[in-house]
């Protein structure tokens, strides 16, 4: 009778085992099963991804590297709509296989990976033309009497929060952004990337960079995957690797002034 019990449950165990998958399948599989490579995009980040919600289209240097990532897939191309405090619960919940450009940051990690980095930005501030004279280097802009806006999710808003503790922080939501606040003159200062600041003192003359003796935290750019798909990483990374060999990601950020 015992005997009977052990392989009874030697059995169950076996039909368990049998029955659940050694490993969870790759997204890169799904993307080949299915013909599409599905990324999300916030299309807020001027040049790298703008949506155009007249034609629900999207264009930027991070549109060109999907484009051509889906390309060597052989895959077709399928942005999905996101914002910046849902970006991570995106990839980690499947809603998409991968992320346009992302800055690397600990908190991010903690949830999603990351492929190897192909472009690096750094940190600015800027207000606009009437109150320029206001401001001289970082520690001007950490007062009680200013305003610093910034859009909910990004790691402008929680640099601003460390940065600038003694100073008002308005916090906006997509599709909101904080640089419109300080066009609007609700907001004093805004920080953004050296790669958004350049496109954005191009499109509005109103704006100006604060002077300052450097630029700040200067971080790596990569695309957010599935944290524990290392299948996907892998063909990511090497995709990467093979691009910079080639040249392609220094011509397509030359293409959009970067």
């Amino acid at each position: 009778m015992r005997l009977l019990k052990k392989l009874g449950l030697v059995a169950a165990c076996m039909t368990t085992l049998i029955g659940a998958p050694a490993n969870a399948q790759s997204a890169l599989n799904d993307i080949l099963s299915n013909g599409v490579l599905k990324v999300g995009t916030t299309g807020d980040w001027n040049p790298m991804s703008v949506r155009d919600p007249a034609t629900n289209s999207y264009v930027g240097y991070d549109v060109d590297v999907m484009t051509q990532l889906a390309a060597d897939l052989g895959v077709e191309l399928e942005f999905v709509p996101t914002d910046w405090k849902t970006l991570v619960n995106g990839v980690v919940a499947g809603n998409y296989h991968i992320t346009g450009s992302a800055s690397i940051s600990p908190a991010r990690l903690k949830a999603a990976g990351y492929s190897n980095s192909y472009i690096s930005v750094e940190i600015l501030p800027f207000t606009t033309a009437d109150k320029i004279d206001r401001f001289n280097g970082w520690d001007s802009i950490n007062l009680p009497d200013v305003k610093v806006a910034a859009t909910l999710g990004t790691t402008f808003e929680k640099s601003s929060r460390e940065w600038f503790p003694d100073a008002e922080i308005t916090v906006v939501e997509a599709p909101a952004i904080g640089f419109q606040e300080v066009l609007s003159g609700r907001s004093d200062v805004f920080i953004t990337s050296n790669i958004e600041g350049a496109t954005l003192l191009a499109k509005f003359p109103n704006l100006r960079q604060i002077e300052t003796t450097e630029a700040r935290a200067p971080t790596p750019i990569a695309m957010l995957l599935p944290q524990t798909d290392q299948v996907w990483i892998n063909y990511v990374n090497s995709w990467v690797e093979l691009q910079k060999t080639r040249g392609f990601f220094e011509t397509t950020a030359a293409k959009w002034g970067l």
